[in-house]
């Protein structure tokens, strides 16, 4: 007759439980894997396989029951890790959507918006045509794949314990996000100037030549010039989107070595 101690019990439960946190967390967070177009189910379930995949290597785990105190702080502990990492990528796609916002705005489009499924907000129009091409060429370059590395290797540099989180780990993460938002601005630069060159020259013409009606024909240029721009950019657009994808899971491994907690 099979028999199964409570100790033996707790024992399998805390090998699934506490990964499976971290990495449900990451995945409910990460590009891709967040999208609300995922059923919640193919969430849970590609969680709870890459847990079976990933438990078995983790070693030994803390002796502490599940439902305890500590083991409850232990599951915050690995929810708030996984949660940093999926928003450490989640940083690159924000800045991509900040540039598009940037680049609508300057050809006039800002006020072409329509509800976001994945934010549920309402969200620029050229905002969310390059966060789908992003998105594209993360899924493309298997930018998905890379972020479940990572997440395996966060494992390793924080280990699954109830100590305090470092400080200097959030120090990194904001780091990040001002460095990533500057490469935002710098993907929309070309377009902005070139847009803010386009509108001084029509400031120009209606000063030279009143009767052309520089407001009727201005928002039709630089509609124009914005589109023809953004086409022209579109090829340089990809091996930008790469770099900035690579720089994030090298943040992602960053952030998990700052989050280690100190001897």
């Amino acid at each position: 007759m099979l028999t199964v101690t409570y100790a033996q019990l707790n024992a399998w439960l805390t090998a699934f439980l506490w990964p499976f946190v971290r990495i449900a967390a990451l995945v409910a967070t990460a590009p891709a894997f967040s999208q609300s177009s995922v059923p919640a189910r193919v969430k849970i379930g590609l969680a709870a396989f890459i847990t079976l995949i990933v438990a078995p290597t983790l070693g030994a785990l803390p002796v502490v029951t599940v439902f305890s105190a500590q083991g409850v702080w232990i599951m915050v502990n690995q929810f708030i890790v996984g949660a940093a990492l999926g928003l450490t990528m989640q940083l690159a796609f924000t800045a991509i959507e900040m540039a598009g916002s940037l680049i609508g705005l300057q050809m006039g489009l800002g006020f072409a918006t329509f509800f976001d499924p994945s934010s549920n907000a309402s969200s620029e129009v050229v905002s969310r045509y390059l966060h789908t091409i992003a998105l594209l060429a993360f899924l493309a370059l298997d930018g998905h794949l890379q972020v479940i590395n990572a997440l395996i290797g966060s494992f390793q540099s924080v280990p699954i314990d109830a100590a305090l989180l470092s400080a200097p780990g959030w120090r990194t993460l904001v780091q990040w996000g001002g460095a990533i938002f500057s490469a935002g601005l710098l993907l929309a630069l070309p377009v902005v100037v070139a847009l803010l060159v386009a509108t001084l020259s029509l400031g120009i013409l209606n000063r030279a030549a009143p009767q052309i009606g520089v407001f009727q024909v201005g928002f039709p240029v630089t509609l124009m010039v914005g589109l023809l721009l953004v086409q022209l950019m579109l090829p340089n657009m990809i091996p930008f989107f790469a770099h900035l994808f690579d720089l994030g899971v090298d943040a992602m491994g960053r952030v998990a070595g700052s989050l280690a907690p100190h001897p």
